[in-house]
């Protein structure tokens, strides 16, 4: 039997990782297209400027040969660096796989389309797939850890937030692959990872938070948050859709709000356009909107209440004191945001959600 070898950390197979670019190997033009779609055929060579897929002809693939041995089709040599490899590292980098698994399951994937399938074309025409940005949000958060205990959780509460418990839509990914730009080599940064579903639950796309170690904030790079899949007319929930209902632009606004209304089910649009296009569930009848202070927040605040109001949900706008209710926790405390929600809240919505307690699931005063 085959010995291990390493891959990204992790102890595997050889006969696995060795039959998997074999089987690569065999369509490693298509392979080239999908992956490496800034290069080109030359010959009996697709040259590309290096792994991540960068513009250029230093590192080559060679598209013919046996299937082991020297020579053999599907090795690539970067001559600039000296690296070398086969076409399952190829997918790991250009894919950014996290691990042995997710490449694994990334040239499966690949594999498994038959040859007369339409997308083999867009693959290969280097054209992403509308499924595949779908596909890696649901592996990346489902590869991902529960926030308990975790940086995300540091770095939550460093934002003064409260009542962490059954954020099952927020998860930590310690090792979370970054690349600022197609020409700038791969990181990998500690990340809080959201998904991302549709009204009836379903995992459209995921949205990535870079961190910094110490878990007091982002991390300092140049695009710390990202998302990845369809986002439009979703977001990031926390609770269970019910009549009413709060939306916001950001993870950390929403749940600063939820922090004094635990049991009203609120969404993250994670953007102020996606906001404005946010899609209702259909059990709604009144909509709470977390402006954010800004002109886009305000302008995707009133597309959303004109869109509301149109289906017939009553739309309600909650407005903070300073750039969002995030900055307001943080600034003033929780009393006083306490008091800024309820001054805009519907009476009766007072009573069901600002004095609910979701330690002892019933309505108490707190005086």
């Amino acid at each position: 039997m085959a010995g291990p070898f390493s891959f990204g950390g992790l102890a595997v197979p050889s006969s696995v990782a060795s039959e998997m670019a074999r089987r690569l190997a065999r369509d490693a033009e298509a392979v080239c297209r999908r992956y490496l779609s800034n290069g080109r055929r030359e010959g009996r060579y697709w040259l590309v400027g290096d792994i991540h897929n960068a513009p250029g002809r230093s590192l080559f693939v060679r598209l013919k040969g046996p299937e082991a041995g020297k020579g053999a089709a599907g090795k690539w040599t970067d001559a600039a660096t000296g690296e070398h490899g086969d076409l399952l590292d190829v997918i790991r980098q250009s894919a950014q796989c996290a691990d042995f698994a997710e490449a694994l399951h990334e040239a499966r994937s690949f594999l498994s389309l038959p040859k007369d399938d339409p997308s083999i074309e867009r693959r290969r025409s280097g054209t992403p797939t509308v499924s595949r940005p779908i596909d890696s949000a649901r592996r990346l958060f489902h590869m991902s850890q529960p926030i308990a205990g975790s940086l995300v959780e540091r770095y939550l509460r460093h934002r003064g937030l409260a009542g962490l418990g059954n954020l099952y839509s927020l998860r930590f990914h310690p090792r979370c692959y970054y690349r600022p730009d197609k020409s700038s080599a791969v990181e990998a940064w500690p990340a809080m990872i959201a998904v991302v579903t549709d009204v009836d639950g379903k995992i459209t796309g995921a949205h990535r938070t870079w961190l910094d170690p110490s878990g007091r904030d982002k991390a300092p790079i140049a695009n710390p948050r990202r998302a990845m899949g369809d986002i439009c007319g979703n977001g990031v929930r926390f609770g269970a859709s019910l009549d009413v209902m709060a939306a916001g632009e950001g993870i950390e606004t929403v749940l600063s709000a939820r922090s004094l209304l635990p049991s009203m089910p609120m969404i993250a649009a994670l953007s102020a356009a996606h906001l404005a296009a946010l899609m209702f569930p259909p059990t709604l009848r009144a909509l709470y909107v977390l402006r954010d202070n800004d002109p886009a927040g305000r302008k995707a605040t009133a597309q959303l209440t004109e869109r509301a109001i149109a289906e017939g949900i009553d739309a309600i706008t909650l407005v903070p004191q300073l750039g969002d209710f995030n900055d307001d926790l943080r600034r003033f405390g929780e009393e006083a945001l306490r008091a800024t929600i309820r001054t805009q809240l519907a009476p009766q919505d007072v009573a069901r959600f600002l004095n609910f307690d979701i330690t002892l699931g019933s309505e108490h005063s707190r005086g």
